[in-house]
């Protein structure tokens, strides 16, 4: 063999062996980034799964079963024709069973019935899609109002629990209204959720607010409640601690399906502005002995000029917290130096 041929075959093993070498190397680093990336997620939870975990398909079928019945009982229930007065002294002729308070409130004016969130029917809160039962006095309450923010927190908080359900798959707890906003604890056995998983869960809170899902509400006995929510051991608590009558509501929106007192509002659409604001974790019930949970709290507007406004204010008060704990660290200097010997 003359030396070209020899010198052109150790290039060629060369090279492969380069080749390879830097197959490996490659192979290893793509497994390692792999490795970190299943790591990372698996440490937050936030799991995105493609595929609602069965409890909540066996919940709709129950849901579903029972609506129908409702539906059926709703057709049989007598309708005539009743008074609706409203705060203006006006009175407004309705058919009861079959009549609304959003019915209402477009006759009066179509714009002002999308402003409007939660009715009041003889001064208790009342869905805009519930039928009128008899003469009442109807009150058409706008977000203005600190009963219908309330209800409008409530219902924020029922598509964060749709969202936290459909993302992490694990158990509800509480979801309520607070002061300025709302929450919805969950239970994820070793996981946690952390602000990075935000991003994800806003994602999928905002395609739940563009489907416009209904709010749609049922009154379930007490042992259907059970068959429903079996899955679920904090909502079993609930039911064995709380509820004390042989029937209770639930509401459902979308894939969400909860125990609740209502009302809200007449679907997801109705908020326009949704952001997440903190997380942290707390016990069930406030005790230290019991489970740990995953909390995460939301704020929520009608319109999204509101929460400008609320970002606003809330920048404001940080740098007015930063100027006093400033003013407060200059007089406690002025003290020490003055209690220093000379």
């Amino acid at each position: 063999m003359n030396l070209s041929i020899k010198a052109a075959l150790g290039t060629y093993n060369t090279h492969r062996w380069v080749v390879k070498m830097f197959q490996r190397q490659y192979s290893k680093a793509a497994s390692k980034i792999k490795d970190m990336k299943h790591e990372k997620v698996e440490k937050s939870g936030a799991i995105q799964f493609k595929r609602l975990p069965e409890f909540v398909q066996q919940r709709e079928l129950l849901w579903n079963k029972l609506k129908e019945n409702y539906n059926r009982e709703l057709v049989n229930k007598p309708q005539h024709p009743i008074k609706v007065s409203l705060s203006d002294g006006k009175h407004i002729d309705a058919v009861s069973w079959r009549t609304t308070a959003f019915d209402v409130a477009n006759h009066i004016s179509p714009s002002f019935a999308e402003t409007v969130i939660v009715a009041k029917v003889n001064g208790v809160l009342w869905d805009l899609n519930r039928p009128l039962e008899e003469n009442c006095h109807l009150e058409l309450l706008k977000f203005d109002n600190d009963e219908a923010k309330s209800v409008f927190w409530h219902s924020s908080a029922h598509i964060l629990g749709e969202a936290l359900e459909r993302t992490f798959t694990g158990y509800l707890c509480y979801g309520p209204p607070i002061e300025a906003g709302f929450y919805y604890d969950m239970y994820l056995h070793d996981k946690t959720i952390s602000s990075t998983d935000f991003p994800q869960l806003e994602k999928c809170i905002k395609e739940i607010i563009n489907g416009k899902q209904k709010f749609e509400r049922l009154v379930v006995r007490k042992d259907d409640l059970f068959e429903m929510f079996k899955y679920n051991p904090f909502k079993v608590r609930i039911l064995n601690e709380k509820i004390n009558s042989p029937t209770a509501t639930v509401y459902r929106c979308g894939s969400l399906i909860d125990v609740c007192r209502g009302p809200h509002v007449l679907h997801t659409g109705k908020v326009k502005a949704f952001k997440l604001t903190k997380n942290s974790s707390t016990y069930w019930e406030g005790n230290s002995e019991s489970e740990t949970l995953q909390r995460v709290y939301g704020i929520s507007f009608p319109d999204t000029k509101q929460l400008q406004e609320w970002e606003q204010f809330q920048e404001e008060a940080i740098k007015r917290d930063h100027r006093r704990i400033g003013k407060v660290s200059a007089v406690l200097s002025l003290i020490l130096a003055a209690s220093l010997p000379l």
